[in-house]
């Protein structure tokens, strides 16, 4: 009997840190390219919509943002180019994550 009581009480103590209270920390919003405009400079910003009605919002952008076609790393200057040549920008997703609390993008990622 008091083998059983120490493993109940054994699994409930396992299973208290799973109970604690998760903060989110990163947003990943998936968008249709024709939704975004690319940042010009390593520093500015990328402007979105996260929906046909809402307004766009400007959310910076640092030298450390990373920007990817198809998996394939680019640098912004090379992702600008690429990304303007793409035609069907209503059919090309865009995912932008966004780091909340220091409020910059971590990265750009177009899948074709």
């Amino acid at each position: 009997m008091k083998i059983r009581h120490l493993f109940i009480a054994a699994l409930l103590s396992i299973s208290l840190p799973a109970a604690a209270d998760f903060t989110t920390v990163a947003e990943v919003h998936e968008l249709a390219l024709s939704d975004v405009r690319v940042p010009a400079t390593p520093s500015s910003g990328i402007v979105f919509r996260t929906c046909a009605d809402c307004e766009m919002q400007v959310v910076r952008v640092t030298p450390d943002t990373r920007y990817t076609i198809n998996g394939k790393v680019y640098d912004l200057k090379e992702f600008r180019k690429r990304v303007f040549n793409i035609r069907d920008r209503a059919t090309t997703y865009v995912g932008i994550t966004h780091h909340l609390e220091a409020d910059v993008v971590l990265a750009v990622s177009v899948s074709e």
